[in-house]
C-alpha cells in the first residue's frame, strides 16, 4: 500500500507511475477524499478546542454559583456535531483505503518503463540451449511415455490442470524439492514450513487481496489456499517491531501452491508449465531499507545458482513497468530454456516490494530500545518453481532412446543416473 502523505506531497509522482504501468485508475477521487478529510478533521480539532474553553467556563460558572445550563446545552450539540464529524471521517477513510489498497506499487527508478513483457530488458545469459541430433520430445510426452506424469488421472480425479506424479516422476519432484532447500538452507536461508490455508487479513497483507480474489481459491469467506509461500511466510512478522540489528530476516520454505489462473484462460494448457496445483521453493527477505536493492541482486543470483548446479541454460531479465507484479517496486524474471517451446520461459521471479507489503502488513523495525519505528522493505523469490524444473530437466536431458540422464547434483536424491 502506498503512502498517502507521499501522495498528498507529490500526486504527479503517482500518475507517473501509474502511467508507465499502463494503469488507468483515476486518483482525482483520492485527492478530494484526502482534502475532505483533513477538513473534516480540521473542524473537529477547533470544536475539541471550543469545548475544553467552555469546559472551563462550566467550572466557573458553577463555582461562582451561577446557571451554566444554557453553556452546557450548547456543548452537547458540539459534542453531537463532533460524533458526526467523526462518523463522516471514518466513512472517508473506508473509501480512501478501498482506493489505496488498489493501487500498484511505484516503479524504483531503475526500472525500464515499457508497455509489456516484450519491453523487458535482458541483463545475463548462462549456459547454451541443447542441440539434439534427432527431434526432441515435449515433457508431457516424455513423462507419459515412461510413465512418470499421469495427466489423463489427474483429469479423472481433479479436472484440467492437474498432475499425478509416478514412480520415478514422483520422486524427481521430491528430489528437486529437497535439492533446492538444502542448497538455499546452507546460503543462510532459515528453513519455514509454513501452513497452507490463511486468513483474509495474511492475503490482504501480502497485497494478493482485494485486488486478485478472483485468482485465488477460497475455502470459506475468510480462507484461502496459499498461492505462494511468500504470503504466510511474510505474514509471519505482521503487526511486529523487529530488532534493526537482527535484520535482514532470510527465510527459504518449501510449500504446494493454488492458484485459479482465471486470467490465463487458454495458455500453457498441456505439461507442468501452468498448474492449479504446484510446488515451489519459496525465498522471502525482510530488510532495511538500505539493504533491500542489495538483498535482491543476491536473491537473483541464489536462483540461479540452482539453476546453474542443475545445469539449466537460462536468462535474467529486468521486468518493465508493464510487465511488473502489482507489489512489486523491482522484479527480476529468470528464464530457463524449454526445447519443446523454442524459447526461455519464467521458472522465477525475484521482487522487491520495498515497503509497499509492510506497509499494509504493519511490518517495522527499530534501530534500538529508543529508536523510532520504521518500515521495513520486503523481499521474494521463487528457490525456484518445482514443476517447471521437472519439465525443463526431462526436455533437457532426454535421450534418443526415451530415456532421461539425471542431472548429476540430484543423484544422491534419486539412487538412481537415468529415468528409463
Amino acid at each position: 500500500m502506498l503512502d498517502i502523505k507521499r501522495i498528498r506531497q507529490n500526486p504527479q509522482e503517482l500518475l507517473d507511475a501509474l502511467k508507465k504501468r499502463n494503469s488507468t485508475i483515476d486518483v482525482s477521487e483520492l485527492l478530494t477524499l484526502d482534502a475532505a478529510r483533513r477538513d473534516a478533521l480540521g473542524q473537529v480539532e477547533a470544536l475539541k478546542n471550543r469545548r475544553n474553553e467552555e469546559s472551563k467556563k462550566i467550572a466557573q460558572v458553577k463555582k461562582a454559583g451561577g446557571d451554566a445550563s444554557a453553556i452546557m446545552e450548547e456543548m452537547r450539540k458540539v459534542g453531537d456535531e463532533i460524533t458526526a464529524l467523526d462518523k463522516q471521517v471514518n466513512e472517508i477513510d473506508e473509501k480512501i483505503n478501498f482506493i489505496l489498497m488498489r493501487l500498484p506499487n511505484l516503479p524504483h527508478e531503475s526500472v525500464p518503463i515499457g508497455k509489456d513483457d516484450t519491453e523487458n530488458v535482458e541483463q545475463r545469459r548462462w549456459g547454451e540451449p541443447r542441440k539434439f541430433d534427432w527431434e526432441p520430445k515435449a515433457h508431457w510426452d516424455i513423462g507419459t511415455d515412461l510413465g512418470i506424469l499421469d495427466f489423463e488421472s489427474a483429469a479423472k480425479i481433479s479436472g484440467a490442470r492437474f498432475t499425478v506424479y509416478k514412480g520415478l516422476g514422483a520422486r524427481l519432484e521430491r528430489a528437486v524439492i529437497n535439492f533446492f532447500m538444502d542448497t538455499h538452507a546452507a546460503d543462510g536461508y532459515e528453513e519455514v514450513l509454513p501452513p497452507y490455508m490463511v486468513s483474509r487479513a495474511t492475503m490482504t497483507g501480502t497485497g494478493q487481496l482485494p485486488k486478485f480474489e478472483e485468482d485465488a481459491y477460497k475455502v470459506d469467506q475468510d480462507t484461502f489456499l496459499i498461492p505462494t509461500a511468500e504470503v504466510p511466510v511474510t505474514n509471519l512478522y505482521r503487526d511486529m517491531i523487529l530488532d534493526g540489528d537482527k535484520l535482514p530476516i532470510r527465510h527459504c520454505a518449501y510449500s504446494a501452491c493454488f492458484r485459479a489462473e482465471a486470467g490465463s484462460a487458454g495458455r500453457d494448457t498441456r505439461g507442468l508449465i501452468r498448474q492449479h496445483q504446484f510446488n515451489k521453493v519459496e525465498m522471502v527477505k525482510i530488510t532495511k531499507p538500505e539493504q533491500s536493492y542489495e538483498e535482491l541482486e543476491s536473491m537473483t543470483a541464489q536462483a540461479e545458482k540452482v539453476l546453474k548446479l542443475l545445469g539449466l541454460p537460462h536468462r535474467v531479465v529486468c521486468l518493465s513497468t508493464g510487465d511488473m507484479g502489482f507489489s512489486a517496486a523491482k522484479t527480476y524474471d529468470i528464464e530457463v530454456w524449454m526445447p519443446s517451446y523454442g524459447r526461455y520461459v519464467e521458472i522465477s521471479s525475484c521482487s522487491n516490494c520495498e515497503d509497499f507489503q509492510a506497509r499494509r502488513a504493519a511490518i517495522r523495525y527499530k534501530e534500538g530500545p529508543k529508536g523510532k519505528a520504521q518500515l521495513c522493505h520486503t523481499l521474494n523469490g521463487s528457490g525456484v518453481a518445482v514443476g517447471r524444473t521437472v519439465a525443463v530437466i526431462l526436455e533437457t536431458y532426454q535421450n534418443s532412446d526415451g530415456s532421461v540422464t539425471v542431472p548429476e547434483v540430484l543423484r544422491p536424491y534419486m539412487g538412481c543416473d537415468v529415468i528409463k
